[in-house]
This record gives C-alpha cells, structure tokens and sequence, in this order.
C-alpha cells in the first residue's frame, strides 16, 4: 500500500525575482517625485504672484511719493520765487538734481546745475550754540542768537573756531567765547526751523528768521 503525505497549511506564494522589486520601487519613487514636483510648482507660482503683488504695492506707493514730491517742490518754487520777486530779485532758477546728486562728484554737480565753476557751488547750515546761556533760546537777538545759518562752499571746510571768533567780534567782546560752542543742529531741529528737509536748506524763505 503506498501512503501518501498530505501537508495542510497556508497556500504558498512564489517569491518575486529581484527585478520586480525594483521595478515597483521606481513606479513609486516616479509618482513621489512628480508629485513633489507638482508641489514645488504650486508653490513657486504662488511665491511669484506674491512678489508681483508686492511690486505692483511698492510701485503704486512710489508714484504716489513722487507726485506729492513734485507737488511740494511746485509749491516751495512758487513761494521762493514770490518771496525773491518781491524783494527785487528776478534773475534766478531753480534746477531739479537726481536723488543721487550729493554723491557725485563736484565737477558733476556743477554741470548739473549749470554753474561756472565749482567754487560757486555752496550750502546753508544750520548750527547751534550749544553753550549758549540759558536765556538764549531762540533767534530773537542776531547777534546773540540760538542758532545761525552758515553758508559754506562745498570745497571748503566749515571752521567753528572761526564762527565763535566772529560771534565773538560781534559781540564786542562783551560775551566771553566760552558761551560759544558751535556745532551742527540735529536734524529734526533745523527742519522745525527752517522748513527744509536735510539737504535741501537754503537760506530764503525760512521759516524762522534765523540770523
């Protein structure tokens, strides 16, 4: 009699070749990549509207300061050249300097400003008498005053010394030159006095009657 033995269990499976395997690993390394490529898109386009939007922002505010600039500077022009008329002053200009103008060369400012030489090429500063005593608070005395405005050439070098020596004089020497101590005025205190923004002072049409 011939027995024959009868295993019973779970079915079995083949095993998959190697090649298989790999070729599932790169189906699914495929679709991961294109799917994070599909991610990366969305958030480039996106990354690029939002700079678009800020441009357009930054754009629409600069016109903005641009034409309220020009209308500032219309009405300054209109003031000034009321205020030279009526002093009998009629042979003057006013010349419009790019934002860069104070860092280019004097040769380029000159020819900006259609000057003849550099040499007439100057500034107003406004400066304070920081020991000045402690009555002196405005510019109510021009010969003992809180602050002067000095006008300088650009290739000249402003002299302190030389202002507390002339204030000095003009004193009579009857205020000792320790009461003097000339420096720059801070910002914000010479717009308040003059009206002008930093780099823009002039000596006309101030709105304090600074000596």
């Amino acid at each position: 009699m011939i027995c024959e033995e009868v295993l019973f269990g779970p079915p079995r499976h083949h095993p998959r070749s190697p090649e298989t395997f790999t070729n599932m690993a790169t189906s699914t390394m495929g679709a991961a990549a294109a799917d994070l490529e599909a991610r990366q898109l969305l958030i480039l386009r996106r990354v690029e509207d939002l700079e678009l939007a800020a441009q357009q922002h930054r754009l629409g505010a600069l016109s903005l300061s641009d034409a309220e600039a020009e209308v500032e500077a219309g009405d300054t022009e209109e003031r000034l050249s009321a205020l030279l008329a009526a002093r009998g002053v009629h042979d003057f200009a006013f010349r419009r300097v790019p934002a860069d103008y104070y860092d280019r060369p004097l040769e380029e400012r000159r020819d900006l400003l259609a000057a003849d030489s550099v040499a007439q090429l100057c500034k107003s500063i406004v400066m304070v008498n920081t020991k000045a005593a402690a009555d002196v608070v405005d510019c109510s005395n021009p010969k003992n005053s809180k602050y002067y405005v000095v006008i300088v050439q650009y290739m000249a070098r402003l002299n302190a010394e030389n202002i507390k020596n002339f204030l000095y004089t003009l004193n009579e020497s009857q205020i000792p030159k320790k009461r003097f101590n000339m420096r720059l005025a801070p910002e914000e205190e010479s717009l308040m006095l003059t009206g002008f923004v930093h780099n823009g002072v002039t000596c006309i049409g101030m709105k304090t009657d600074i000596p």
